[in-house]
């Protein structure tokens, strides 16, 4: 699975909040999501972005609330996979639940500017800066990380298997 798409850049520590806020956490509908991801950060980003897009942030991207919310507001926006130096853990573990590909890697979110043209070859976790031709190695994902995410998420992955006869829900 190959992505490419334009970088939006940001810093460290943005939290679930930021992510989307908590006055927009009276739904799961990820149309209604979409409309709000990152306002109170960025309050075009939506408008700005394109289907596709990456996000580059630093350090412990996701912390604070334990919402599955925000992986969601991020995927249902058009966002096709988010690079930072370090991940929240639960955060970490809601995006792959919902099959939205995380790259732990902070040479390239040093090296990528706002605006820079990257793409990511999730199977060998090789991160491209196209705009200033460098390569950069995340920790690929195992086998199963790469099914789950393919698949969009466990739900769907477990919904594969069962029609498969592999599993029973």
């Amino acid at each position: 699975m190959n992505i490419k798409g334009k970088a939006w850049k940001y810093g460290n520590d943005i939290d679930t909040d930021v992510i989307i806020p908590a006055r927009y956490l009276n739904t799961s509908d990820p149309e209604e999501l979409t409309r709000h991801c990152l306002e109170d950060l960025d309050s075009n980003f939506v408008d700005k972005m394109s289907k596709g897009d990456l996000i580059v942030a630093g350090e412990n991207f996701g912390c604070g609330s334990s919402r599955e919310h925000a992986p969601l507001a991020i995927k249902a926006a058009g966002v096709s996979a988010v690079i930072a130096s370090s991940f929240a853990r639960i955060f970490y573990r809601n995006a792959l639940n919902i099959g939205l590909p995380i790259l732990e890697c902070p040479e390239a979110v040093e090296n990528i500017s706002q605006g820079d043209e990257v793409q990511v070859e999730i199977a060998a976790g090789l991160i491209t800066n196209l705009s200033k031709n460098q390569e950069y190695q995340a920790v690929a994902f195992p086998d199963f990380m790469q099914k789950l995410i393919q698949a969009g998420g466990l739900i769907n992955y477990l919904r594969e298997q069962a029609g498969e006869g592999n599993v029973s829900l």
